[in-house]
């Protein structure tokens, strides 16, 4: 794994091995992937665009790719496999791809889907929320009396593989059932789900089959902006794409436009050759490692930090389950008398340990959480004298260990017991970018 042993400054300028608990936002990469990455730039060209050896070359390594893919998440065979940059552009896509000016279409979304499956749906369709439980779990039976209520309406179902607040996983193959028995189908945003566990859309004709995936490279150990969007070639062939442009079409005279079948349809422009690279590579190491084997080692960093965390005086825990219950490698939680900001800042400062605070664009699931009112919310929106409220999230990876979580936990008992002493030496917030040499003296570790 690349940048692991990488030393950084603490706020005494001490030097310490950095600690990363922050995988759920974006990991680091695979040393497979960047030796891939190196061993195949003497042969990179464009992407279909020419017969010279290296762009025949580099053409085949990319279509390949799909087959890869399609290959990781047993995606029908029937399916088109898009190349996006990222989740958020594979969901606008799709959003755009599905949307019908001329019906009433309805799509469920959910109470805590991170904003990329929310917002791209509001200003084309009509949009409910699927309620959730009183433990921030996804409520079957209010999915189900939707999808009644709604009497056929409902075009799509779109949900969360895994919540990046709380690292519940939703029964998936459930949805997918209740989905397809209204005539309704059903969107995974896999972003927090496939790089944790083994996968299966499941065959086209089967009622647990998912009609759309989308997910992240860089949030399974692949930088260079790569992302997924499958689904059906139907949908793609009867839409018109949001991206126009070289390499959806084929000939384009001024008056009309013959364009290109899926997936190469909704790929305008240069393709992102080194980002599937990197995807594939990874989505290879992956394999090699066995997701499943992943998948326990990181349930037991999960459950080895929870332990620890319940026994610190003013934690409140907000991703709790049953050992039956599956779940991804991340737990979000509060301090008593710290703000989510300060604990972030004292974690990095005093042990080199980085998390992630705040609402985790997933809003309105957070506020949930955090019983905040829609006053509140309105409150916050249009003024700047209060500190919104939210969240401390730590994410593991497959590289974490448990020495790494001891000192994370060492730590924050000790901020624990010292609350007061760490509000006042941490009683301001560094905003990114802000940090320079005229601060030196105010914030000597800049």
């Amino acid at each position: 794994m690349a940048g692991t042993e990488t030393k950084i400054s603490l706020a005494n300028g001490k030097y310490v091995t950095a600690i990363n608990f922050d995988n759920a936002a974006t990991t680091p990469p695979f040393c497979s992937v960047l030796k891939e990455i190196a061993q195949f730039s003497p042969w990179y060209a464009s992407v279909h665009r020419g017969k010279g050896y290296k762009s025949i070359l580099t053409s085949e390594v990319y279509e390949n790719g799909r087959d890869v893919v399609r290959k990781f998440v047993k995606a029908d065979k029937s399916d088109a496999v898009i190349f996006t940059k990222n989740t958020t552009e594979s969901i606008n896509m799709l959003a755009y791809a599905l949307v019908n000016q001329s019906e009433q279409q309805v799509v469920l979304s959910t109470n805590m889907e991170h904003l990329a499956n929310d917002m791209p749906w509001r200003d084309k369709f009509i949009i409910d929320y699927i309620t959730l439980t009183k433990s921030g779990r996804l409520s079957l039976q209010d999915l189900e009396s939707k999808l009644k209520a709604y009497e056929n309406r409902v075009k799509l179902v779109t949900v969360a593989g895994a919540s990046n607040v709380t690292g519940y996983v939703n029964p998936i193959n459930k949805i997918a059932r209740l989905a397809h028995q209204y005539g309704a189908e059903i969107l995974v945003d896999g972003a927090q789900w496939v790089p944790h566990m083994p996968v299966d859309m499941k065959p086209i004709n089967s009622p647990e089959h998912i009609d759309y995936l989308v997910f992240s490279a860089h949030k399974m150990y692949a930088p260079f902006g790569t992302g997924v969007l499958i689904g059906p070639k139907e949908t793609f062939e009867k839409a018109v794409p949001v991206y126009q442009g070289g390499g959806a079409v084929g000939l384009v005279s001024h008056q009309t436009i013959e364009w290109d079948n899926p997936p190469a349809k909704y790929e305008a422009g240069t393709p992102n050759m080194m980002g599937v690279l990197a995807l594939t590579t990874a989505m290879d190491t992956l394999c090699e490692l066995d997701l499943n084997n992943i998948y326990q080692h990181e349930r037991e960093l999960i459950d080895y930090a929870s332990s620890g965390l319940s026994t610190i005086p003013g934690i409140t825990l907000y991703s709790m389950g049953n050992d039956s219950e599956e779940r991804v490698s991340l737990i979000s939680f509060t301090l008593e008398g710290l703000h989510h900001s300060q604990i972030a800042e004292i974690l990095s400062q005093e042990a080199g340990i980085a998390v992630r605070n705040g609402l985790f664009c997933a809003h309105p699931y957070v506020a949930n959480l955090l019983n905040v009112s829609t006053e509140e919310i309105n409150y916050y929106q249009t003024h700047d004298d209060k500190t919104i409220p939210g969240l401390v999230r730590i994410s593991f990876g497959l590289y974490n260990t448990m020495r790494e979580i001891d000192v994370f936990l060492n730590l924050l008992s000790h901020i624990a017991t010292q609350r007061q002493y760490y509000a006042r030496k941490y009683d301001y917030v560094i905003a990114p970018g802000r940090c320079d040499t005229s601060q030196t003296k105010e914030y000597p570790y800049c």
